[in-house]
């Protein structure tokens, strides 16, 4: 402005400092309500901004971490692949994202996120180690999936056994585990136990399609008709 002055352009730079200066403002605002533990407040402040500050990678795993708070992992993923993309070298949100997909119970993307993490570094102690568990975790699924296809039923029970040892800390596992156990049951005519496991699925999630086909099937076997 100053090495070239015109109407014009003195319009413009004072637009643009106007309006950087408002962006700096909310983006102190949505800090603020980010320590503050508002997280509604501070994505609501950080959508305002990214609008404009489309490319700031920072921003984005900002209003990620915020999204996690809120309990919308879907679109703390969606910020943090374009955090991935928008920052050269980025492990933390490769990391970030594999453990959300973990948490989720999606053992195959997490698998896939994480990879790359250790593509970028294979030294990162924190996706190395995350790795790891869902490699192994990764493997006893693929492994009882085959013995079901192979209608080796008992096979399947414990290797999705071994599924909820190695990993008790996430709820999802197990109750996926035991969905597939009372399937395994039921196929293998054990109408009791399978009763009894399909039942504890749908206590969990009562709309369960799968346990409630299964569950059906074993009663068939016990001729409880009405059931």
């Amino acid at each position: 402005l100053k090495s070239n002055p015109s109407n014009n352009e003195e319009k413009e730079a004072q637009t643009q400092l106007t309006k950087s200066d408002e962006l700096q403002r909310l983006h102190s605002q949505a800090l603020s309500a980010y320590q503050q533990e508002d997280y509604e407040a501070a994505i609501s402040l950080l959508d305002e901004i990214l609008a404009v500050c489309v490319w700031d990678a920072e921003l984005r795993e900002l209003r990620a971490e915020c999204y996690i708070k809120e309990g919308e992992p879907s679109k703390a993923i969606s910020d943090l692949k374009a955090a991935a993309k928008l920052k050269n070298d980025n492990t933390e949100a490769f990391y970030k994202i594999s453990r959300i997909y973990y948490q989720l119970g999606d053992h195959e993307l997490s698998l896939s996120e994480v990879r790359e993490c250790l593509k970028l570094d294979q030294d990162h102690k924190q996706c190395f180690s995350l790795y790891k568990q869902v490699k192994k975790l990764n493997k006893q699924i693929e492994s009882a999936e085959e013995f079901i296809r192979e209608g080796r039923y008992e096979d399947a029970i414990n290797k999705y056994d071994s599924v909820m040892k190695t990993e008790p800390e996430v709820p999802i596992y197990a109750t996926r585990a035991k969905e597939r156990i009372c399937h395994c049951l039921s196929k293998n005519q054990q109408a009791t136990e399978a009763i009894k496991v399909c039942t504890e699925v749908l206590q969990l999630e009562p709309t369960n399609v799968n346990a409630l086909k299964d569950r059906a099937e074993a009663y068939l076997l016990e001729d409880l008709y009405e059931e």
